[in-house]
């Protein structure tokens, strides 16, 4: 069978469609979905890298607006706080696109690798980091901050991309004091502005197989809508247990791709 140019199988679609849905769910949760499901695109028959990307962003773009829209009505996140940053990440991701095309390649591992490994590092030696609210700073101290972390992380997941979603909410934990589930919730914003601005770009150059992207979209909307309705009634506890797990992940993920390469 085809779809969109490519050859397929069911067994191939079938297995796309399943890695879409647990992206979805992780990326309600903690963010990191990219680790199932761009590989799973990547081996999807006659996919090229581009068009990996692209799809993973057009599907990942529904899974993070049902996320965000429940989180929204059953959190209520603080919107003066998540709109700057999220306008602020859609521009860096820009300038992280255009970074991407002339930093060397192979910079690009080790840097993630050591970064994640901190990250992982704080939330397991700091336990109570994330369990309350605890603003550390307010009026236009708390909004530089909260804008310039949309603007790194935007301008990596521009970059570069595995970990965004962990790293805002690590980033909101550490920096501004919110707990996991509100961190959570930000970053859903945040994440939907920076695949919109990659879609703005990758959509006019044709790299998006619009019918797998819109497929794997029906299941990011299922797996982030569980994700986030389950992160809301067990809380900040479960969410940094699953971002443990996942951070965990990525860093094997992406140390045995260095090592192996």
């Amino acid at each position: 069978m085809s779809l969109d140019g490519l050859e397929f199988n069911w067994t191939s679609l079938i297995l796309l469609l399943l890695a879409g849905f647990a992206a979805g769910w992780i990326d309600a949760v903690v963010g990191g979905g990219g680790l199932i499901q761009l590989p799973a695109l990547l081996l999807f028959p006659g996919m090229s890298p581009v068009q990996a990307l692209a799809t993973n962003k057009l599907g990942s773009i529904f899974g993070t607006t049902t996320s965000a829209i429940t989180y929204y009505r059953r959190t209520s996140p603080d919107l003066k706080t998540a709109i700057p940053m999220a306008l602020m990440a859609m521009l860096g991701a820009f300038g992280g696109a255009a970074i991407a095309t002339v930093l060397p390649e192979q910079w690009i591992q080790p840097i993630i690798i050591a970064a994640l490994v901190a990250v992982l590092a704080f939330t397991i030696f700091k336990p109570a980091a994330g369990e309350l609210s605890k603003l550390r700073y307010r009026g236009s101290g708390h909004y530089l901050r909260a804008i310039l972390i949309g603007l790194i992380i935007g301008g990596y997941d521009g970059m570069v991309g595995p970990g965004t979603g962990s790293f805002l909410i690590i980033a909101m934990v550490t920096v501004l004091g919110y707990n996991f589930l509100q961190s959570s919730a930000k970053a859903k914003i945040v994440n939907l502005a920076t695949n919109f601005g990659a879609l703005v770009l990758f959509i006019p150059a044709g790299h998006v197989v619009f019918g797998l992207g819109l497929a794997l979209g029906v299941m990011n909307m299922a797996g982030g809508y569980l994700g986030a309705r389950m992160a809301i009634s067990k809380g900040s506890k479960f969410i940094r247990i699953i971002f443990v797990i996942v951070v965990s992940a990525l860093i094997l993920k992406l140390g045995s791709d260095m090592i192996f390469a």
